[in-house]
C-alpha cells in the first residue's frame, strides 16, 4: 500500500530541487509563449494576468520564430502525412518482416487517428521555450484508440532513478472540484471532506497529486494494476488520503529534454539562448517607440516669463498660446538617431531567427529551388539539429512508440504475429523528414561513386565487379523513405530474374534453331542449283 506521507514529503522535495531553475523558465516563457508558463514559480495566473505580461513585449519575433521551430521539429520527427517509423528484428523471414511493416503502419495511422497532432505541436512549443515538455500517453477509456495529454510543466516535478538516465519518475500537483474527484476516484475512495464538499460546494477546489515512479519490487507478468512495473499513486495533498492506487506495464510518461542542465535532471531550450538578445531588442523598441512619440508630439522648451506658464500651456491645434514674445517657447530637436536604431532592431531581429533557425526553416519566397539548393538547405539543418535529433529519438519518439506499440499490441489491433517473433525485442527505425537528412550523405555519396565509376567502366567493365548495385538501390530506397511495399523482396527479384533468364535462353534456343533451319534451307536449295 502506498503511503501518501511519504509521497507528499518526495513532492516536497522535488519542488524545491525545481524552484532553482523556475525563474529562468518563467523567463523564457515571458519572452515567447507566455501563457504557456503558467504555474511556475507556484503563480497561477488568469487570462488577464497573462495578458498584461505579454502586453510587456513590444517585438514578437521571438514568439514567431520559436513558432516556427516547434512547428519544424513537430513536422520534421513526426509528420501525419507520412510514416516516420518503422520495426525490424534482425535475421527474420520476410512474411514476419512484411508482419513489422503492416503492424507499424497501422500503429502510425493509430497515433494520427488520435488527438497526437494536437498535442505534439504544445509539447514543442514547451520544448523551445523551456527545453523539456511532459507528455502522457494511455488508452481512450471513452471512445477507444490512444489518448494524448500535454501536461503543464508547471504542474510537473521529475526525476530518475538511473545517474544520467532518461526521467522516470514524475509528480504532477494539478487541481480538481470536488465533484470531478468525487466522480473519476468514486465517492468511496475520496476522503469524507472531499465526499461532503461534493454535495454542498462542488466546485470547491482539491489539491491533488499524482505520483509515478517505478514500483520495486513488482511482479513480472502481473496483471493487477497495484503490482505492474511503473506505480501510479493519486493523492489528496490537504487529507494526506490514497485515492487511488494502480501501475502501468510500461512507463506511461514521456519527458524528452533539449540540453540538460549541469548536476540536474532538467534542460534549458533554445529560447535560454537567444534571450539576452530579445530583452536587448525589446528595450530598444521601447526607446524607439518613445522616440516616435516624441517625434509626432514635437519637445517644446518655454521660459517663464510672467506671462507664459510653462506648466499650465499646452500645445495644439487651434490653441493660442500668449506670450511676451515669439522667443518665449521654442521646438526642440530630439537628436535622436533613426537610422541606428533601425539597423540595430533588423540586427536583432536577424540573429534572433537565426539562433531559433527561422531563418533556414521557413519556407523560401520566390522562384523554387533547384534541387542543389534543396540538398544544400537540408545539409544545413541536419548540421543544426542532428545532435538535438539523437536525443529527441531515445527520450521521445522511441518513449512514444513503445507505449503505444505495447497498448495497441495488447488491444489486439495487430493480430497474432509469426511465432518466430515470440520473445523478441524490436529495433526502431526513424524515417521521418529529420530521420532521412541524417542518412542523405550516404546518398550523395552513392551518387558522386557512380558518377565517378561509370566512366571507368566503360574502359574497364571487370571494375564493376567491386559494387553491389542491388544493395545501393535499396540503401538509398530506405535513406529517401521510398515505402518498401513499393519495393519487391529479394525472393520476387530472384523469380524475376530466373524467369527473364529462361525467356532470354528459350529466345536463343529459338533463334539457334531457327538460324540451324535456315542453314539446312539454303543448304537444299545450294544442292539444287548445282543439279541444275
Amino acid at each position: 500500500m502506498a503511503d501518501a506521507k511519504y509521497l507528499l514529503r518526495r513532492f516536497a522535495t522535488l519542488k524545491t530541487l525545481r524552484g532553482t531553475h523556475e525563474n529562468v523558465w518563467r523567463d523564457c516563457f515571458d519572452h515567447s509563449f507566455t501563457i504557456r508558463g503558467n504555474g511556475l514559480q507556484q503563480q497561477t495566473l488568469d487570462a488577464q494576468q497573462t495578458l498584461d505580461r505579454k502586453a510587456r513585449l513590444v517585438d514578437s519575433t521571438a514568439t514567431d520564430a520559436g513558432r516556427i521551430l516547434a512547428s519544424a521539429l513537430q513536422s520534421g520527427m513526426t509528420p501525419a502525412n507520412a510514416r516516420w517509423f518503422g520495426l525490424d528484428v534482425e535475421g527474420i523471414s520476410e512474411e514476419a518482416q512484411r508482419w513489422l511493416d503492416q503492424a507499424a503502419e497501422q500503429l502510425h495511422q493509430e497515433i494520427h487517428n488520435a488527438n497526437f497532432d494536437a498535442v505534439g505541436m504544445e509539447c514543442q512549443l514547451d520544448m523551445v521555450a523551456a527545453g523539456w515538455f511532459v507528455m502522457f500517453v494511455d488508452v481512450n477509456r471513452e471512445v477507444g484508440g490512444l489518448r494524448f495529454e500535454a501536461w503543464p510543466i508547471g504542474q510537473c516535478y521529475i526525476t530518475t532513478t538511473v545517474a544520467n538516465g532518461r526521467a522516470d519518475t514524475v509528480f504532477r500537483g494539478y487541481c480538481l472540484s470536488a465533484e470531478q474527484a468525487v466522480k473519476e476516484f468514486g465517492e468511496q475512495n475520496v476522503s469524507a471532506t472531499v465526499a461532503a464538499k461534493a454535495k454542498e460546494e462542488p466546485d470547491y477546489s482539491v489539491e491533488m497529486l499524482h505520483a509515478i515512479y517505478p514500483r520495486s519490487p513488482y511482479v513480472v507478468g502481473a496483471k493487477m494494476a497495484r503490482n505492474m512495473p511503473i506505480a501510479s499513486c493519486h493523492v489528496e495533498v490537504q487529507t494526506q488520503t490514497v485515492v487511488r492506487e494502480s501501475g502501468f506495464e510500461e512507463m506511461p510518461v514521456i519527458v524528452p529534454r533539449w540540453s540538460l542542465i549541469p548536476d540536474s535532471v532538467y534542460a534549458v531550450g533554445p529560447m535560454f539562448d537567444v534571450l539576452p538578445d530579445v530583452r536587448e531588442l525589446n528595450d530598444l523598441k521601447r526607446l524607439d517607440k518613445a522616440a516616435g512619440e516624441i517625434a509626432v508630439s514635437g519637445m517644446w522648451i518655454a521660459e517663464d516669463d510672467g506671462v507664459l506658464n510653462p506648466r499650465t500651456v499646452k500645445v495644439g491645434a487651434r490653441k493660442i498660446i500668449v506670450a511676451n514674445s515669439v522667443d518665449s517657447m521654442k521646438a526642440l530637436t530630439t537628436g535622436a538617431n533613426w537610422q541606428l536604431a533601425d539597423v540595430r532592431i533588423s540586427q536583432l531581429q536577424a540573429a534572433i531567427r537565426k539562433l531559433l533557425m527561422a531563418d533556414q526553416l521557413q519556407p523560401q519566397d520566390g522562384p523554387a529551388m533547384t534541387a542543389t539548393e534543396i540538398h544544400a538547405r537540408v545539409a544545413l539543418l541536419r548540421q543544426q539539429l542532428g545532435p538535438l535529433f539523437g536525443r529527441m529519438q531515445a527520450e521521445y519518439l522511441q518513449g512514444v512508440i513503445e507505449r503505444c506499440f505495447a497498448l495497441a499490441f495488447r488491444a489486439g489491433l495487430f493480430g497474432d504475429p509469426p511465432q518466430e517473433l515470440a520473445g523478441r525485442n524490436f529495433a526502431i527505425k526513424y524515417i521521418s523528414p529529420l530521420a532521412r537528412s541524417q542518412k542523405l550523405e550516404d546518398v550523395s555519396a552513392i551518387d558522386q561513386l557512380n558518377a565517378g565509376i561509370f566512366p571507368l567502366m566503360q574502359l574497364k567493365p571487370e571494375v564493376a565487379d567491386n559494387i553491389d548495385f542491388d544493395l545501393q538501390t535499396i540503401s538509398k530506397a530506405e535513406a529517401l523513405g521510398v515505402p518498401m511495399k513499393t519495393m519487391r523482396t529479394a525472393n520476387q527479384v530472384a523469380a524475376l530474374r530466373d524467369a527473364r533468364q529462361k525467356q532470354q535462353a528459350q529466345a536463343q534456343q529459338q533463334a539457334q534453331a531457327q538460324q540451324v533451319q535456315t542453314m539446312a534451307t539454303q543448304g537444299a536449295i545450294d544442292r539444287s542449283v548445282k543439279a541444275a
